[in-house]
C-alpha cells in the first residue's frame, strides 16, 4: 500500500499561505521550507515505525511511551476533529471543482457542494467497506493520475516561464509587499502549509499492512517527501507565472482559473484532474482514518466494536461507519478555512507530542535495537521549530489555537470517566464494550501474499 502526502493538496491551501505571508516569495519560502520540516518529522516516524511496529501511528507510539492519558487525547483529537474535518475539507474541494464548469461566474451553491460531498464520501465508504484490494487500487490509480495533473500544470507553468512571462516571480516584484507581515502571521502560513504536508506519516497507521515495513516504511516516506516538497513547490511557481496575487487571492477555484488563462478550450481538463486528486485523497484518508479507530478500539479506548473486522472482506466496516458519520457532521458546519487551522494546530500538536516522545524513548531504553536511529539533530531541530511555530501561532491567533486546544482537553474528563477508573460504572463498560471479560488470544489473519499474527487482547476480531 503506497501513501504519501501527495493527496492533499487542494488549492485553497495556496490562497491560505499567500494571504499569510504577504508576497509571493515568501510563500515560496513557506513551501519550501515546510516541506524540509516535513522531511525531518518523516525521518523521525521511520525511526518509531520501524522500532514499534505497530498500527496506528502517533497514538500507538504515544500510547506505549506515555501512557494512556497522552495517547487517550492523540485519539480523542484525531477521531474527533482531525480526520473527519480534513476528510471535509478534501471532499468540498471535490465537489467544488466538480461544479465549477456548472457555475462558471460564480461558487457553486452552499446546498450542491454538500450533497455531492456527502455522495463521494458514502460512494468511497462503500468501496472501503468491500474491499480492501479495490481501496488500495483506487488509490494507486488516482495517485497517478493527480501526478499527472499536476505536471500538467508545470509543464504548462514553465513553458509560460520560457516564454518571458514571470513579472510576479522577479525578486523586486515577489519580495514587495504593503506590509510586512508579523512573525504570527507566517507562523499561520507554515501551519497552512502544513495542512498540505500532512499524510507524510500515513503509512505509520498502517505498519501491520505493509509488506516488509523495516525496508518499505523508511523507503516511502524518503522518496515522497522530497518528490511532494518539489511538486508543491513548482506548482505554486507554475501559479504566479499567470496570475497576479491579487488574482489568485481572489479565485474560486486556482486550477481552474489557471487553466483558463493558459490553456484555452482545454481548460475543462483542470477541474477534471483536481477532481480526480481529492477524490484519491478522501480515499486515503478513510483508509488510515479507520485503522486509527480500529487501534484505539484495540486498546481499549474505544468501543470494541470498532476492533471488529468483517469475516470475508477483512474491512474495519465499524471503524468506517464512524469515520463516515463524524465527516457527515462536520461538513454540515464550519467554514474551509478556519476548518484547516483547526486542524493544521492539532496535528502539528501531535507530531510534536510524538517527536518528543521518540526522544525520551532513546533516554528510557538506550539498549533497545533499532533498525533505524537518526541523529539526535534531527528530532531536537524539529521541536525547536515545533515549539516556534505553536508559540507565534498562540499569540497571533489565540482564539484558534485555544478552540484546538480546547478540543484536546474535553478528552480528559471522557478518559477519567469512561477509561481510567476500574470501577467506572456499568454504563461505560458498557459504552466501551467491554462489560463481557475476554481472555487474551491470538488470531491469524491471512493476506495475499502470506499470513501474519496478531495479539489481541480482550477484544473480538471477527464480525459476520
Amino acid at each position: 500500500y503506497r501513501r504519501g502526502p501527495i493527496d492533499q493538496r487542494g488549492d485553497g491551501i495556496s490562497q491560505g499561505v499567500l494571504e499569510h505571508s504577504g508576497s509571493v516569495g515568501v510563500a515560496l519560502v513557506v513551501w519550501v521550507l515546510g516541506g524540509g520540516i516535513a522531511a525531518l518529522g518523516s525521518l523521525c516516524y521511520a525511526e518509531l515505525g520501524v522500532t514499534i511496529p505497530k498500527s496506528g501511528g502517533d497514538y500507538s507510539y504515544v500510547t506505549q511511551i506515555f501512557g494512556g492519558l497522552v495517547g487517550f487525547l492523540v485519539l480523542w483529537s484525531a477521531v474527533l476533529i482531525m480526520y473527519p474535518t480534513t476528510l471535509a475539507v478534501i471532499a468540498l474541494t471535490f465537489s467544488t471543482y466538480v461544479l465549477q464548469p456548472v457555475f462558471p461566474e460564480c461558487e457553486p451553491p452552499y446546498l450542491a457542494t454538500r450533497l455531492l460531498s456527502t455522495a463521494c464520501i458514502l460512494f468511497l465508504t462503500w468501496v472501503n467497506c468491500s474491499s480492501v484490494r479495490w481501496a488500495t487500487r483506487i488509490q494507486d490509480v488516482f495517485t497517478v493520475g493527480k501526478l499527472l495533473a499536476l505536471g500538467l500544470i508545470i509543464a504548462v507553468g514553465l513553458g509560460h516561464i520560457c516564454n518571458g512571462n514571470y513579472e510576479s516571480l522577479r525578486p523586486q516584484a515577489a519580495f514587495s509587499m504593503e506590509a510586512v507581515p508579523s512573525v504570527g502571521q507566517i507562523a499561520l502560513a507554515f501551519l497552512q502549509a502544513s495542512f498540505a504536508f500532512s499524510g507524510w506519516n500515513f503509512l505509520n497507521y498502517v505498519t501491520e499492512e505493509v509488506v516488509d515495513p523495516q525496508r518499505n516504511l523508511p523507503r516511502a516516506i524518503y522518496i515522497s517527501v522530497p518528490v511532494v516538497t518539489l511538486v508543491y513547490t513548482l506548482t505554486n511557481i507554475a501559479y504566479f507565472s499567470s496570475m497576479s496575487p491579487e488574482e489568485l487571492l481572489a479565485s474560486n477555484a486556482v486550477a481552474v482559473t489557471f487553466g483558463e488563462k493558459l490553456l484555452g478550450g482545454f481548460s475543462v481538463v483542470m477541474p477534471i484532474s483536481v477532481a480526480l486528486s481529492t477524490f484519491g485523497g478522501i480515499n486515503g484518508y478513510l483508509f488510515t482514518s479507520s485503522r486509527l479507530c480500529f487501534s484505539g478500539a484495540r486498546e481499549g479506548h474505544l468501543p470494541s466494536l470498532l476492533a471488529m473486522i468483517h469475516l470475508k472482506h477483512c474491512t474495519p466496516i465499524p471503524a468506517l461507519l464512524v469515520c463516515c458519520a463524524a465527516t457527515m457532521v462536520i461538513l454540515c458546519v464550519g467554514e474551509t478555512h478556519n476548518l484547516i487551522n483547526y486542524v493544521s494546530f492539532i496535528n502539528y500538536l501531535s507530531y510534536g507530542v510524538t517527536v518528543a516522545a521518540l526522544l525520551y524513548y532513546r533516554w528510557k531504553n538506550p539498549t533497545l535495537y533499532r533498525p533505524i536511529k537518526v541523529s539526535l539533530l534531527v528530532p531536537v531541530c524539529y521541536l525547536c521549530f515545533w515549539a516556534l511555530l505553536l508559540g507565534f501561532s498562540l499569540l497571533s491567533e489565540p482564539l484558534v489555537c485555544g478552540v484546538g486546544l480546547l478540543i484536546i482537553l474535553t478528552g480528559v474528563p471522557v478518559y477519567l470517566l469512561a477509561v481510567h477508573r476500574p470501577n467506572r460504572s456499568q454504563t461505560f463498560r458498557r459504552m466501551l464494550g467491554q462489560y463481557i471479560h475476554r481472555p487474551h488470544k491470538t488470531y491469524t489473519l491471512h493476506r495475499p501474499h502470506k499470513p501474519y499474527t496478531i495479539h489481541r487482547p480482550h477484544i473480538p476480531c471477527i464480525i459476520h
